[in-house]
C-alpha cells in the first residue's frame, strides 16, 4: 500500500513537470520497465533507483523526512534514560 502510493506520488511528480517516462528513464540512468516498476511501487525495485528517480525530478530532500519524526522512538529513548541520583564530580579548576 505504502510503495504503490510513493510510486503513484512519483508519477503524478513526473507528469506535472511534463517529463515523459523515458526522458526520466534516461536522466535517472534505468530502464523504463524500472521506472514503471517505481511508478507501480514495486518492492523489488532498489531503493537506490527510486532515489535516483526522485532527483532527476528535483525532489530528492524529500527522503529526509522518512522517520524525521520518531515519536515512538523518542518515547522509548526518554524511558531508558537512567538519572543518577548524585550530579557528577566536577574538575577542581586547578
Amino acid at each position: 500500500m505504502l510503495l504503490t502510493q510513493t510510486g503513484d506520488n512519483i508519477r503524478l511528480a513526473r507528469l506535472r513537470r511534463k517529463l515523459s517516462a523515458a526522458r526520466v528513464a534516461e536522466r535517472a540512468a534505468i530502464s523504463r520497465n524500472t521506472l514503471r516498476a517505481i511508478e507501480q511501487g514495486a518492492s523489488t525495485v532498489s531503493m537506490g533507483a527510486y532515489l535516483q528517480v526522485l532527483f532527476v525530478l528535483g525532489l530528492e530532500k524529500t527522503i529526509l523526512q522518512l522517520a524525521a519524526d520518531d515519536v515512538l522512538g523518542r518515547k522509548l529513548q526518554d524511558a531508558d534514560l537512567v538519572v543518577s541520583a548524585r550530579a557528577p564530580k566536577q574538575s577542581s579548576g586547578e
